[in-house]
């Protein structure tokens, strides 16, 4: 069993269509047997990018309405969820100013280098991240993540 940690960026085509929604929907796929992360902070990332396609008027406001619902009932029920703890905020501080990245971008680079923590000290496989922001993935890069790009999968 793979495990996958999605940032907003990666878990949104999974609720819009857009280059490498496909390949999303394989890793979420149940028969595929991963185990998908996400940081608390991705539910708000995530509500806030369907939001803005609404308002830019990609989506209705019925599509809207159900891609909302969707996620809602799939957050706690699909995913496994990593909380945004005050070690993890504390270590977003440090990572924000070492790569310079945007806050959120910060806190979801802290949460999986934790996640990845725990993982390697139960003798389980580090989480690959899947990301579309450039700048996070050469961050985790750095920090020694493996890192997919679904845009490289159209």
């Amino acid at each position: 069993m793979t495990a996958f940690f999605l940032d907003s960026s990666s878990l949104v085509k999974r609720y819009v269509a857009e280059t490498g929604s496909a390949w999303v929907n394989q890793l979420l796929d149940p028969p595929a047997n991963n185990r998908i992360y996400l940081s608390r902070l991705t539910g708000v990332e995530l509500v806030a990018a369907i939001a803005r396609r609404r308002r830019g008027g990609s989506l209705t406001g019925d599509r809207t309405a159900r891609l909302l619902e969707q996620f809602q009932n799939e957050f706690g029920s699909h995913f496994q969820i990593v909380e945004v703890t005050r070690a993890v905020l504390n270590e977003a501080t440090e990572l924000a100013e070492t790569h310079s990245l945007r806050a959120y971008d910060a806190v979801q680079l802290a949460a999986i280098l934790e996640l990845n923590r725990q993982r390697l000290s139960t003798g389980l496989d580090g989480p690959i991240l899947v990301s579309s922001d450039v700048e996070l993935n050469a961050a985790a890069a750095i920090a020694g993540l493996s890192v997919e790009d679904p845009n490289r999968h159209p």
